[in-house]
């Protein structure tokens, strides 16, 4: 051994590399909370799109009546918390989803010794690749639009929804994807339209909904979710307390600056009137219809 191989290995002024400070659990907590980050930057624009859609849902909904919210006492605050309800319950479908997903995808990893998340590893290394799954997903977030304003079968959807992802969305994302400040901002991109997508579906469904109440006098579920009021009263004058109507019941859509709006099931109109002459007696929420019954019995004796 040489001189200078000794004097190199005697010293002990060799800076030597820090020992790292971040303990296993640490790292481990730390790759959680880029988890949690994750989730909640797709979370967020999904949560806050579909609120905003759902109020145009709920104008669609009593649209159907001939009234608007405002008409049936429902302001912007009394939307909010109907509809922070209805946010609520879909998180906690969504998140049991989420996590049945995952855990499927993390059986199926295993089960093919890591072939998955080699190949998902390998489609997000390939921009064009991801491009491509983002701007299909985003094309198909307008299913419910194309299913509220027209009457479309599922192949022309397809053409549709896949078609508009790859002309609009794939080149921008393919762009975007370069810098992490862009591959952030399709993440936000994303998560916005599945929020808008979800609140078409929705509205569709609260209009279907609606709609069935017209025809059945009876709501379903999902209106109750959003905050629609299944109720019914029946009519009475405030001078004398005598039944209005020939005593027949009538759906209580709402109050508003004095005045009350009722849905006639039998002769399928929306009408007024002043709540200073007006009583309401037996009132009852989701009255159980007999097997068969639909609405317009007398409207259809009219005509």
């Amino acid at each position: 051994m040489s001189h200078h191989q000794v004097a190199v290995h005697d010293r002990t002024d060799i800076p030597q590399p820090p020992a790292s400070d971040t303990s296993a659990e640490e790292e481990g907590s730390s790759s959680v909370l880029g988890v949690l980050e994750s989730i909640s930057s797709v979370i967020v624009p999904i949560g806050v799109t579909l609120y905003a859609v759902l109020y145009l849902g709920v104008e669609q909904m009593y649209g159907i009546f001939g009234i608007t919210p405002q008409q049936a006492g429902i302001d912007q605050s009394v939307l909010l918390g109907r509809l922070m309800g209805t946010l609520i319950l879909m998180l906690l479908i969504l998140l049991p989803t989420i996590g049945l997903v995952v855990g499927l995808c993390w059986l199926a990893d295993k089960v093919t010794f890591g072939l998955l998340s080699k190949m998902i590893t390998g489609i997000r290394r390939r921009p064009w690749i991801a491009a491509l799954v983002a701007a299909l997903w985003c094309g198909a977030t307008y299913w419910g639009l194309f299913n509220l304003v027209g009457d479309l079968n599922l192949a022309v959807m397809v053409l549709i929804a896949g078609g508009l992802g790859v002309a609009a969305f794939v080149v921008p994302f393919r762009l975007l994807r370069r810098k992490p400040v862009g591959r952030a901002a399709t993440k936000v991109l994303v998560g916005a339209l599945t929020g808008v997508g979800l609140g078409f579906l929705l509205i569709l469904a609260m209009v279907q909904g609606a709609v069935e109440v017209q025809e059945t006098g009876q709501a379903n579920e999902l209106l109750g979710y959003v905050g629609f009021q299944d109720q019914w009263t029946v009519i009475k004058n405030a001078e004398d307390d005598k039944p209005l109507y020939d005593g027949r019941w009538m759906m209580l859509l709402g109050e508003s600056e004095g005045t009350y709006v009722f849905f006639d099931c039998d002769k399928l109109e929306t009408m007024r009137r002043p709540i200073e002459t007006t009583n309401l007696s037996d009132i009852q929420l989701d009255p159980e219809r007999e097997k068969g019954f639909t609405c317009g019995e007398l409207a259809d004796k009219e005509e």
